[in-house]
């Protein structure tokens, strides 16, 4: 489940990185990286 959160991370990071470049992105690119923060904090804690 660890390895499912941290490639979930990572793709959602990537994609705020693509969408940080498109101007008409709008708000979904600060949302992308939310969740992708979100995702690798979980995984941090559950590995503690």
């Amino acid at each position: 489940m660890r390895g499912l959160l941290y490639i979930i991370a990572v793709i959602l990071i990537i994609g705020w990185a693509f969408g940080f470049f498109y101007a008409g992105s709008g708000n979904i690119i600060h949302i992308l990286l939310v969740i992708a923060i979100i995702a690798l904090l979980l995984g941090v804690i559950r590995r503690a």
